[in-house]
């Protein structure tokens, strides 16, 4: 069982069948009391980089956008059997030199990290990754709306389609997480955990 909390605004937890333990955009909502294995930032923003708040394991390994991306490059990384791969995010708001998304594999799940981005010219060549899940923002103010997430998300083609980052200071928006209308969408409510394969297999 592949597990991922969604713990509110672009922030969640994934934990392995073998119980390695990856953060992603630690900020916001509960959770950050089993101790780290990976932890992944995708860009500076104060909403997206408080490793402080999260229990460590004393290996722990912290890959922030700025290890992502070196001198224009994106970068690869396999820690514990996880495979992560760098992958470009940006806006008028977030400047694609110092911002990231990720693409992590785990217990052969691809699962997108899109960071804070709106669509960029990159998309359409996640398709050819055979992702299995894409959380994508949808605010509408720092990040793409949800109906240019929309079309993101049929853009990426990922088996399951997950809306974060819904309102600036909010774990959670019904109203915005509902006007995201992919066919491949899953609404995760914050503090909600749900088991991946369990998810991948009801959608096959």
């Amino acid at each position: 069982m592949t597990k991922l909390l969604f713990q509110g605004h672009g922030s969640f937890r994934i934990i392995s069948e073998n119980n390695t333990v990856i953060y992603v955009d630690p900020y916001a909502g509960e959770g950050y009391d089993i101790p780290a294995d990976i932890i992944l930032v995708t860009h500076q923003h104060g909403d997206h980089n408080q490793v402080q708040l999260v229990a460590k394991k004393d290996d722990c390994v912290i890959i922030q956008n700025y290890d992502g991306l070196i001198e224009g490059k994106y970068q690869s990384f396999t820690l514990k059997g996880i495979k992560i791969e760098a992958v470009p995010a940006y806006n008028k708001n977030h400047d694609r030199n110092q911002c990231v998304g990720y693409i992590i594999e785990v217990d052969g799940i691809k699962i997108y990290a899109a960071g804070d981005t709106s669509m960029t010219t990159e998309m359409p060549l996640l398709k050819e990754k055979n992702l299995d899940f894409a959380l994508l923002p949808i605010d509408g103010i720092y990040n793409m709306g949800p109906e240019e997430a929309t079309e993101c998300a049929k853009l990426i083609n990922a088996k399951v389609s997950i809306p974060i980052h819904m309102k600036p200071r909010k774990l959670f928006d019904e109203e915005m997480a509902n006007r995201f209308t992919a066919p491949n969408r899953l609404i995760v409510k914050a503090g909600e955990e749900i088991d991946l394969q369990e998810v991948l297999k009801s959608r096959s």
